[in-house]
């Protein structure tokens, strides 16, 4: 089994959701705007790819009902998400590595720039090395 199958087998849908519950959303935008209800789209934690000294995963930014995600500013997000605490990158980075018994203390990780899959989807690029 290669590095990207096995990672798979760790990075589950329940997994991803446990370190980074859709619920998060709301706490982001309660935080941001003092209303949940004010955020144009949900973020959930997406696995991408790994190889042998690299994590690759994306936060999702899906568009919200009756909401404009092209309208905001998302292309300023990476920003934004490396410094909030609910994000907390840092922590979310190690418990990710750990999951693959990395060393939190050997770990370095970056947000890439938004990319816009289509109006209704945009991506932020997660690495993780080691």
């Amino acid at each position: 089994m290669n590095t990207h199958e096995q990672a798979a087998r760790v990075f589950t849908r329940e997994k991803l959701d446990e370190l980074f519950p859709p619920e998060r959303s709301d706490d982001f935008f309660d935080a941001m705007y003092g209303d949940a209800t004010e955020g144009a789209y949900d973020i959930r934690l997406v696995f991408q790819s790994a190889e042998p000294k690299s994590l690759h995963f994306a936060f999702e930014l899906h568009q919200r009902p009756g909401k404009c995600l092209a309208c905001n500013l998302t292309y300023g997000l990476p920003q934004v998400f490396a410094r909030h605490p609910l994000i907390n990158l840092k922590g979310l980075a190690g418990a990710l590595g750990a999951l693959t018994n990395w060393n939190a203390a050997e770990l370095n990780f970056t947000l890439g720039r938004t990319e816009e899959r289509s109006p209704k989807l945009h991506l932020i690029p997660l690495r993780i090395q080691r």
